[in-house]
């Protein structure tokens, strides 16, 4: 299988991306990786690897980079040979199986819409992201592919989610619960009511009602529906809590000596603690809707959450997982 990776988009490209597909095919041996980018900037990355990993690692030119600031949809159009846009050409192509990107968001949907386009019957695509809590690793989505949406978007988001929860985790029937201001059916404005009623009455869908803020780091259900707006606020909240807890953790350790002595016997604990949020060993984020695999990886991932990103790439493709989103929306069409 071979997947496209946009070794140019994100904070720490191209250093990273190429590391991360390095170590990808190392872990898995039927990965095939096309490195899309400037080819003097790649090239020197490949030098240490082992001939059995470099053997599945192609590059593909791309001199044109779209930067985290630039307006996403003009520039996924006039910049033809961008790394982006070349990675999502090939999926259309079905040369590359999948596309994966740390570059920007927007541009990455932009492009899974205009360039890879649609999967029929789809009205919107969602951005969805494995997101740790007490009981489980619930998915959340859109965080930011459909920034307003309409009820037949949360619809099929839920529709969507539940198939990929299913293929991923073997979840025979994932949970879903819609994302409101209180749990209470009187909840929600329009948009969320014709949603619940809409969900209420799938029966492919085990739909447990509205969820609240509150119900998120619980894990009360397996999947959780939102707009795109309301899914970008919580994650980017949920990543500066995380990080003001480390701060003032680190802070308490180092201020007394005998917090130091907890600490030091504790850490194994709260190593493993820390790996549970930490997003480089929660892979990529599935931009779900489109007729290829395109996975969005954090901006700032280095090698080891881009290889987590490919795996969480090659996974769905192994369980055909686009194809299985298209029959159920293609059979209720």
């Amino acid at each position: 299988m071979l997947f496209a990776l946009d070794v140019m988009g994100g904070d720490k490209a191209p250093a990273e991306p190429c590391k991360g597909a390095i170590l990808a095919c190392r872990e898995d041996e039927e990965l095939s990786v096309a490195l899309v980018g400037a080819e003097d900037a790649i090239r020197p990355y490949l030098e240490s690897a082992a001939d059995s990993v470099r053997s599945r690692i192609s590059i593909v030119k791309a001199n044109e980079v779209i930067g985290m600031g630039d307006n996403p949809s003009a520039s996924i159009r006039s910049k033809k040979n961008s790394s982006l846009r070349v990675a999502m050409e090939m999926v259309r192509s079905r040369e590359a199986v999948g596309c994966i990107s740390a570059g920007n968001t927007g541009a990455i949907v932009a492009g899974g819409v205009l360039i890879v386009g649609r999967i029929k019957g789809i009205d919107r695509p969602g951005l969805a992201v494995p997101i740790p809590s007490l009981k489980k690793t619930t998915l959340l989505l859109d965080v930011g592919a459909t920034v307003r949406c309409k009820a037949l978007n949360l619809y099929q988001f839920a529709r969507m989610g539940a198939i990929y929860m299913r293929s991923l985790t073997g979840i025979e029937n994932p949970s879903v619960g819609l994302f409101s201001n209180g749990s209470e059916d009187i909840k929600g404005d329009g948009v969320i009511s014709a949603a619940r009623e809409m969900l209420a009455s799938e029966s492919a869908v085990n739909f447990e009602g509205f969820v609240e803020g509150k119900d998120l780091p619980i894990g009360l259900t397996d999947i959780v529906v939102c707009d795109g707006f309301t899914g970008n606020a919580l994650i980017k909240f949920g990543e500066g809590i995380g990080e003001m807890v480390k701060v003032m953790i680190r802070e308490e350790i180092e201020s007394r000596l005998l917090p130091k002595i907890g600490a030091m016997l504790m850490m194994p604990a709260l190593r493993k603690m820390a790996a549970r949020f930490e997003y480089e060993t929660n892979g990529g984020s599935p931009l779900l809707g489109v007729d290829g695999i395109i996975v969005k990886a954090h901006g700032n991932s280095r090698d080891r959450a881009i290889a987590g990103a490919l795996h969480v790439a090659s996974g769905f493709a192994r369980l055909k997982g686009t194809d299985v989103i298209k029959e159920s929306f293609e059979s209720r069409a």
